[in-house]
């Protein structure tokens, strides 16, 4: 297992996204351009909205970044299943910083509400999450409530989040 930090760089997110920061068959992280984080300012098993962990992480925006072109011509955002899949990344990530074993896998949302959009002229994403339910037993599982913030303002509110981790058994194995 690796070391448990309180702060991760983009070097380290890519190890993570090759398997090697939590090691072969646990919890990973997609490799660029699907990965919506940047760098973790801070991961902890403690504070929080609910006192169960909270993880701040940053993804800078700028008009080159992949999706820009494409959603929409002429009239650019960044897709919303974007910023969710972001706040998805950082709870599976929790489950290996926590030291589960196995797959972490998205498995729902209770419910997303979306007030604002990323254009090309907001410059840098700040994403909050805070567990609320830690289950880590025979089943593994995190429940969490995101927000993302564009440039400091709120602008997607997702609440029950659910990683659950998949294949714990063959990790162990």
């Amino acid at each position: 297992m690796a070391e448990q930090k309180s702060s991760y760089s983009y070097e380290d997110l890519l190890d993570c996204a090759h398997g090697k920061l939590f090691g072969p068959g646990n919890a990973q992280l997609p490799l660029p351009p699907m990965l919506m984080i940047d760098r973790i300012v801070n991961i902890s098993a403690e504070g929080g909205e609910y006192g169960k962990g909270q993880i701040v992480a940053q993804y800078e925006i700028n008009e080159d970044r992949w999706f820009f072109p494409c959603h929409f011509e002429g009239d650019p955002i960044m897709p919303g299943c974007l910023g969710l899949d972001g706040m998805w990344q950082l709870v599976g990530f929790f489950l290996g910083w926590m030291g589960a074993k196995g797959k972490g896998r998205a498995i729902g949302v209770g419910s997303v509400k979306f007030s604002g959009m990323v254009t090309p002229k907001t410059k840098v994403l700040e994403y909050v999450i805070d567990l609320k339910r830690v289950i880590n037993r025979k089943l593994v599982l995190l429940q969490a409530d995101g927000i993302l913030k564009a440039d400091g303002e709120p602008i997607y509110k997702a609440e029950d989040l659910r990683v659950v981790v998949a294949g714990g058994e063959e990790a162990t194995a």
